[in-house]
C-alpha cells in the first residue's frame, strides 16, 4: 500500500460547502484531498504543493472555474483540470474543454461519478508518467552507449559527468578520481565553472586534497560535507550536492558530483543515475581490461620489466616532452658481462631467475618515473627524466657497484656475482632523436667493455674502437 506522501494529490474547489463536503466524503478514501472554498484559495494551496488533479465549480465569486484554469495552465502546467456545473450546456462545456480541461460534470455531484472520473484521470496520467519516465529511461541508456568506446579511465570519468548533467538537466558538476598510473596522485574535471573557480577548486580538491574519494561508497545526497566545504571556500554558491561513485573491478574509482542549483533530484532522476553509474563502472572495468592486456604486450615474460616495444615508445614520449620543457633526458644501455658463460656453467633456467633478480635490482636504483626495460637477451635500457650528463653518470656508477656488490642464485645452493657494462648517452647533447641516444649510448657500453667491463663510459668518450 502506499504511503500517505506517495498518493494522488487533488484539490477541490467550490464555494457550496456542501458540494465540498460531498467531493470529500467521495474522495477522501481515495486521494490526498485539500477543499478550497475559493480560487484564490486554491491557488495558494497550488504554491505550497502542486496537485495532480483539480475539481472546480465553473461558476463562483471572484475568480471564475475558467479564470481558474487558464491561471493553472499557465503557472502549474500539467495539472489535470475537471469543471462541475450545475448551469451547463453544450457551448460551455466545449469552450472549458477547448481550454484544456479534461472533463466536466453535472451538480448535484453524484459521488459514484465523480470517484470514476477521478480515477480514469488519475489512471491516464500515471499512464503518461510512466511512459515519460521509460522514454527517459531508454533515452539515458542510448546515450550511455557513447562510453563502451571510452578505454581511458580519465574520458569515462569526463563522459560520464557529462552524460550525468544532460539527463538530470544540471548545468555545474566535477568528477574527482584517482590516476593510478602516479602514485597518490587525483585527478579532476570540471563542468560549469569559470577559469577562476576552476583554479581554486582544483588548488582545494587535488593539490590539498580536501576530500578522500574512496569515503563515498554510494549514492548519496547532501547539503552539507567536505566537498561542500572546499566548494564553498572556492567562493562556489553550492546547496545539494549528488554524489555517485563509480568504480572498476580493480584499481580505478572515483566520485561524479552533481550540484543540484536548490532542486534536489526526484526518484526518476535517480533511476537514471544509476544507469549512467552503472554503464560508468562497466567502462572502467572495460578500460582495466584494455590496459591489463595492453602492458601484457608491453612485458618482457622474463624479468617482467618493459619490453623493448614499450621502451621505443616511451623514448619517443620523452623526447617530445624534454624538447617542450627545456629539460635533459638520459639514456643508460646496460650489458651483462660474459653472460653465456653463466648460462653454460648453471643452464638457462638459472640464467633466467638471474635476470629476472637482476630486474628487481634495477628497479631499485631507479626512480618510479625513469623508464627500465630489457632491451633483450641480457641487455637493458634505463630512460632518466630531467637528467643531466654528470648526473646520469653518477647514477650508472651507482648501479654498477651495486649490481657487482649483489650475490645472484646459482641454484643448488650456490651463489654467484654479476656485472655490468654501461654507455651513457643525454638528450640534447648527443642526439635529439630515439636512434641517436640507442646507439650512442649503446656505442659507449661497447666501449666500456672494450676497456675491461665492469665499467662505466659516457658518449663524449667515442673514438673509433671497434665493437668486440
Amino acid at each position: 500500500m502506499r504511503g500517505e506522501a506517495q498518493r494522488p494529490r487533488v484539490v477541490v474547489v467550490d464555494d457550496s460547502r456542501m458540494d465540498r463536503e460531498l467531493a470529500a466524503d467521495a474522495l477522501r478514501s481515495e486521494v490526498r484531498l485539500e477543499l478550497c472554498a475559493s480560487g484564490d484559495e486554491a491557488l495558494a494551496a497550488l504554491a505550497r504543493e502542486r496537485a495532480d488533479l483539480v475539481v472546480s465549480d465553473l461558476t463562483m465569486p471572484g475568480i471564475s472555474g475558467l479564470d481558474l484554469l487558464e491561471r493553472i495552465r499557465r503557472e502549474a502546467p500539467g495539472t489535470d483540470f475537471v469543471f462541475l456545473t450545475g448551469k451547463a450546456s453544450v457551448e460551455s462545456a466545449i469552450g472549458a474543454l477547448r481550454m484544456g480541461a479534461a472533463d466536466y460534470l453535472l451538480k448535484p455531484i453524484q459521488a459514484e461519478e465523480l470517484v470514476l472520473v477521478v480515477r480514469r484521470l488519475l489512471a491516464r496520467r500515471a499512464l503518461v508518467e510512466e511512459n515519460t519516465r521509460l522514454r527517459d529511461m531508454l533515452q539515458t541508456v542510448e546515450a550511455c552507449r557513447g562510453l563502451a568506446t571510452c578505454l581511458d579511465p580519465a574520458e569515462v570519468f569526463a563522459v560520464g559527468l557529462d552524460l550525468l548533467l544532460k539527463s538530470l538537466k544540471r548545468e555545474r558538476g566535477l568528477a574527482l578520481f584517482r590516476r593510478t598510473n602516479i602514485a597518490l596522485s587525483d585527478a579532476l574535471i570540471l563542468r560549469g565553472f569559470s577559469d577562476g573557480e576552476e583554479s581554486r577548486i582544483h588548488n582545494l580538491l587535488v593539490d590539498e586534497k580536501q576530500v578522500d574519494v574512496d569515503a563515498f561508497r554510494e549514492l548519496s545526497t547532501s547539503s552539507r560535507g567536505p566537498v561542500h566545504s572546499a566548494l564553498r571556500q572556492a567562493g562556489i554558491d553550492v546547496e545539494g550536492l549528488l554524489a555517485v561513485p563509480v568504480s572498476g573491478e580493480e584499481s580505478e574509482s572515483g566520485v561524479l558530483f552533481v550540484l543540484d542549483g536548490g532542486r534536489p533530484p526526484d526518484e526518476n532522476e535517480l533511476e537514471r543515475t544509476r544507469i549512467v553509474a552503472g554503464h560508468a563502472a562497466l567502462s572502467l572495468r572495460n578500460a582495466e581490461q584494455y590496459h591489463r592486456a595492453r602492458e601484457k604486450a608491453f612485458i618482457d615474460d622474463v624479468t617482467e620489466l618493459y619490453n623493448v616495444r614499450y621502451l621505443l615508445l616511451a623514448a619517443d614520449h620523452e623526447i617530445r616532452r624534454a624538447d617542450r620543457y627545456g629539460n635533459p633526458l638520459s639514456v643508460l644501455f646496460l650489458d651483462l658481462d660474459r653472460f653465456k658463460l653463466v648460462n653454460d656453467r648453471y643452464g638457462h633456467l638459472v640464467g633466467s631467475r638471474a635476470l629476472r633478480q637482476l630486474g628487481g635490482v634495477l628497479a631499485g636504483c631507479v626512480r618510479q618515473v625513469d623508464t627500465l626495460a630489457r632491451y633483450g637477451g641480457d641487455e637493458f635500457t634505463i630512460l632518466l627524466v630531467d637528467t643531466g650528463h654528470d648526473h646520469a653518470m653518477q647514477i650508472a656508477e651507482r648501479i654498477r657497484a651495486t649490481v657487482a656488490d649483489t650475490w645472484f642464485d646459482g641454484g643448488r645452493g650456490e651463489s654467484m656475482q654479476l656485472s655490468l657494462s654501461i654507455g651513457v648517452a643525454t638528450y640534447p647533447d648527443h642526439g635529439r632523436t630515439r636512434e641517436e641516444l640507442l646507439d650512442l649510448s649503446d656505442k659507449a657500453m661497447y666501449r666500456a667493455k672494450s676497456i675491461g667491463r665492469n665499467k662505466v663510459c659516457s658518449a663524449n668518450d667515442l673514438g673509433d674502437l671497434p665493437r668486440d
